[in-house]
C-alpha cells in the first residue's frame, strides 16, 4: 500500500499555481512521492480520485491556499477493499503526529471516530478515504485515496469565540508551520506503512485508539479486520457495540456538505 513512484514535482498545466499560493517554493516531500499542485479553487480529494488510476501510488495532491491545508495521497493496496480501508487509521495517526510535531504539547490532540481531528477539544479538521466506484469488497481495489483538510485560518469567522466548536492553526499559534505540517505528514505516513509492513495492523490500531477518548472509563475498544470499531463494557462483553467503518467513511463527520469545508 505504500507509495512506490519516484519523487518528482508535477505542475498541472491547466491550473498553474501562483508563487504567493505556494509560498514561493514547492513542498519538500521525500522521494516516494510525486507532487501535483493545484490552484486555490482545486479539490485535492476529488482530483486525486480522478487521476489515481493513471497517476499511481505516491501521487501527492496539494492545494495551495491560505485558509486551509488540503492534500491527498494515492495508495495502491494489495489486500481486499474490505480490509484495505483500515488505511484510514494509518492516515489519521500520521496526520495527528504531524500536527503534534508543531503544536503545544500541553494541549490534547485527539480523534472523533473515525475521521475527525480535534485540538484541545475543538475541531481542527479531518481525513477521508476514497476508493473506486463499484469496487468489489473481496478484491484489491485499483487505488485508495487518503485526503486531509485542516483549518489553517478562519478569516471570515470573526473572533475565535464566535466559533468555539472549531479552531485553526492560526488560533493555536502555529500558522507559520502550516507547510511543515504537510511535509511532516508525508514522512509520518511512510513511517506508519513501514510499521504496518513490519508488525501488522495491531500497532497502528493501538496508536489510533490511544488518541480516541473513551465514552465510559470501563469501555474496552478494538478495531477488527474490517476496520469496524468494537466497544465492549461490563454490560456487553459478549455482544460489543459495532460501528461500521465503511458506512462512516461514506459521509465524513467533520465536513459540512453545504460548503465542502470543515464544520466551523
Amino acid at each position: 500500500m505504500r507509495p512506490e513512484t519516484s519523487g518528482r514535482t508535477v505542475q498541472e498545466p491547466a491550473t498553474p499555481v501562483p508563487a504567493a499560493a505556494t509560498r514561493d517554493r514547492p513542498l519538500d516531500l521525500p522521494p516516494p512521492y510525486t507532487l501535483v499542485a493545484l490552484r486555490e479553487s482545486g479539490d485535492a480529494f476529488a482530483h486525486a480520485c480522478r487521476i489515481a488510476g493513471e497517476a499511481g501510488a505516491g501521487t501527492f495532491v496539494w492545494v495551495g491556499r491560505f485558509d486551509l491545508l488540503e492534500f491527498a495521497v494515492v495508495l495502491e493496496p494489495e489486500e481486499p477493499l474490505e480490509t484495505a480501508r483500515r488505511a484510514v487509521y494509518a492516515g489519521m495517526t500520521a496526520l495527528a503526529d504531524a500536527v503534534a510535531a508543531y503544536s503545544q504539547p500541553e494541549k490534547p490532540l485527539d480523534f472523533g471516530w473515525p475521521d475527525a481531528l480535534r485540538f484541545d477539544g475543538a475541531l481542527l479538521g479531518g481525513g477521508r478515504l476514497g476508493w473506486p466506484d463499484g469496487a468489489p469488497e473481496d478484491a484489491a481495489p485499483d487505488w485508495l485515496v487518503f485526503a486531509a483538510m485542516l483549518i489553517a485560518a478562519k478569516p471570515r469567522a470573526g473572533e475565535p469565540g464566535l466559533t468555539p466548536a472549531s479552531t485553526s492553526l492560526e488560533d493555536e499559534g502555529f500558522f507559520e508551520s502550516a507547510r511543515g505540517v504537510v511535509e511532516s505528514f508525508s514522512r509520518h505516513l511512510m513511517t506508519a506503512f513501514d510499521l504496518l509492513d513490519e508488525r501488522g495492523f495491531d500497532p497502528i490500531a493501538a496508536r489510533y485508539l490511544a488518541r480516541l477518548p473513551k465514552q465510559r472509563a470501563a469501555d474496552q475498544r478494538r478495531i477488527d479486520e474490517h476496520g469496524d470499531l468494537l466497544i465492549a463494557n461490563a454490560g456487553r462483553l459478549d455482544s460489543p457495540e459495532r460501528l461500521s467503518l465503511r458506512e462512516a467513511l461514506l459521509t465524513p463527520s467533520w465536513l459540512d456538505p453545504a460548503t465542502e469545508l470543515p464544520r466551523f
